[in-house]
């Protein structure tokens, strides 16, 4: 009896074949992509039906807590904040929102992902939507493909709208092909919408710089996301929702069901992985395998997502209450050229340029991809002629997950320590936990020790009493490019909590990067045993060489 080819498997190709195998493999993208984007276009005739926030949120018990919570503050101040530094915190909060909302939830973010933590998130929120609650999730198209386009699937549910941003037709098998199939219009493929918002009954919200994924929430074993959000409770979650209502109503918001089918989003469903043919029946699958595990064999969820308590007590926090101010970009960024976005000076970006440039003691700034620009030096050169103190914390080469970010910071570092501004770049590997922003500061419980950090906070404190929390880096990118959103509060008490959270990483989390004798040094972070470095620590050569090759090709807006 002939033996099944499969049982036989073809011996590994030589060199030469292989290269011209992979050869055709990028031909056949090549041409898929000139034949997609022929193809590919976005409906014309949508139907976009208009929806608001809820008119009167002290309806619900969330609302009527607020309004307690504001009387026994006994404040004349109309919202309430509580900072979230801590990524187990940053999850259960939102799941207490879920839980606790009785009317509407409204979700807007630049990218969910398809992992365990949300698929525990969305759990919860199809248990509110059975119980009547109107669920509006807003999501920027880009990061839709491949694994993470199941998230899509929602649409499809009771008591779910799923809108996509600003979509791009065609190549969503992955980002490869995605990327790829819209190269005739890179213009609007860099244009995004960044926005991070969760509303709960128009009472409470949530906003910052965290996305939605494991990576955000501490339990990737691989790299974490160290991250600050706000609670925002009152007049400025109704500020939020109005900002929502603004972008969900837009042209650029397209139903999900405009662009597909819930049968063609299955197709998009990675394969289970194949079993090995010695496997005994009923065995465990192995290592990595997509398939699930049978009901009589429980194991933990991977990625040690069960380490994330379902919901908290936000009661417990301190809530301080404020005045605020909401800086957010008007929907038709998006759509704009950025010459003419440029041109109009009114970005949310420039709002927080014109804050800074205001300051007359101190100036603490957190962005994890920090690319000035001409006019922001500038500001910089202003604030150090008038004696400011301006102290940077963004990435390190090794902890960003984004090279050609650095590579356009990269640009800026030797200028800005001239003038006296301080830099601390974040180390990627931190001996204690990246769960909380303040690792430095002995914080316990987190992710596992083999996991890296990578800088992700946007944070502004400005004299030690105006604290800005929002999804906006410090690049040309955040002001050109992508629509943003961030909260201006007034406040000594938060902004010192904020700061308290954030020196610590200045000290024991990242390197200083000084200028000796006309030559970078970055010092090793405080009780480290690490050893002085005079070129990018942590990071291979091959990587260093790749950086000062692509870092003089890309202009600073797309970085």
């Amino acid at each position: 009896m002939q033996t099944p080819a499969a049982l036989h498997p073809r011996p590994a190709p030589t060199a030469p074949t292989h290269r011209r195998h992979r050869a055709r493999q990028w031909l056949c993208l090549v041409f898929l992509s000139f034949w997609v984007t022929g193809c590919a276009s976005l409906p014309s005739a949508v139907d976009r039906p208009v929806s608001m926030a809820l008119a009167n949120p002290m309806e619900t018990r969330l609302g009527q807590l607020v309004q307690a919570r504001a009387d026994k503050a006994g404040t004349r101040n109309d919202s309430g904040f509580a900072l979230v530094g801590n990524a187990e915190l940053a999850f259960t909060s939102r799941m207490t929102l879920i839980k606790a909302a009785q009317k509407t939830l409204d979700i807007q973010y630049y990218a969910i992902f398809a992992d365990d933590t949300t698929e525990r998130m969305f759990d919860a929120l199809r248990e509110a939507a059975g119980r009547g609650v109107r669920i509006r999730i807003l999501l920027d198209d880009f990061n839709t493909s491949g694994k993470n386009a199941q998230v899509l699937t929602l649409a499809f549910e009771k008591n779910f709208e799923l809108r996509l941003f600003n979509p791009l037709p065609g190549g969503r098998g992955s980002m490869m092909l995605r990327i790829l199939s819209n190269l005739k219009d890179v213009a609007r493929m860099q244009r995004r919408m960044h926005n991070k918002i969760f509303v709960a009954d128009n009472a409470v919200a949530i906003t910052g710089g965290r996305n939605l994924g494991e990576t955000y929430f501490g339990q990737s074993e691989g790299t974490n996301f160290v991250d600050i959000d706000v609670l925002a409770a009152g007049r400025i979650a109704r500020d939020l929702s109005r900002s929502f209502d603004q972008y969900w109503n837009n042209p650029l918001a397209y139903p999900v069901q405009s662009l597909m089918t819930a049968r063609e989003i299955e197709l998009l469903k990675p394969k289970p992985a194949a079993a090995s043919p010695e496997a005994p029946s009923g065995a465990p699958p192995p290592a990595g395998s997509d398939r699930p595990i049978p009901a009589k064999n429980p194991t933990p969820a991977p990625n040690n997502a069960t380490a994330l308590p379902d919901s908290t007590d936000l009661s417990l926090l301190t809530w301080t209450w404020a005045p605020s101010v909401l800086l957010v970009d008007q929907p038709s960024k998006i759509a704009a050229d950025a010459d003419d976005v440029a041109e109009a000076q009114e970005t949310a970006v420039d709002g927080l340029l014109q804050l800074m440039s205001q300051a007359k003691t101190d100036l603490l700034i957190v962005s994890p991809y920090f690319v000035p620009g001409e006019v922001m030096m500038g500001q910089f050169a202003e604030l150090r002629r008038r004696g400011v103190r301006a102290r940077v914390l963004t990435n390190s080469l090794a902890s960003n997950d984004a090279p050609a970010a650095h590579a356009g910071y990269t640009r800026y570092r030797e200028a800005l320590l001239a003038m006296g501004i301080e830099i601390y770049e974040m180390r990627a590997d931190q001996e204690s936990t990246v769960r909380s922003f303040s690792w430095g500061a002995g914080s316990t419980g987190g992710s596992k020790g083999s996991s890296r950090a990578s800088l992700h906070a946007k944070v502004v404190v400005v004299d030690g009493r105006l604290l800005v929390v929002g999804s906006m880096n410090l690049d040309l990118r955040s002001k050109l490019q992508n629509s943003e959103v961030a909260i201006i509060i007034r406040n000594r008490v938060l902004a010192l909590e904020a700061t308290r959270m954030i020196e610590p990483a200045l000290t024991s989390g990242a390197y200083h990067v000084e200028r000796v004798n006309g030559k970078l040094v970055w010092r090793a972070p405080q009780g480290s045993g690490l050893k002085d470095a005079t070129t990018e620590p942590d990071v291979s050569m091959t990587l260093r060489l790749l950086l000062k090759l692509i870092g003089p090709l890309a202009p600073d807006e797309m970085l």
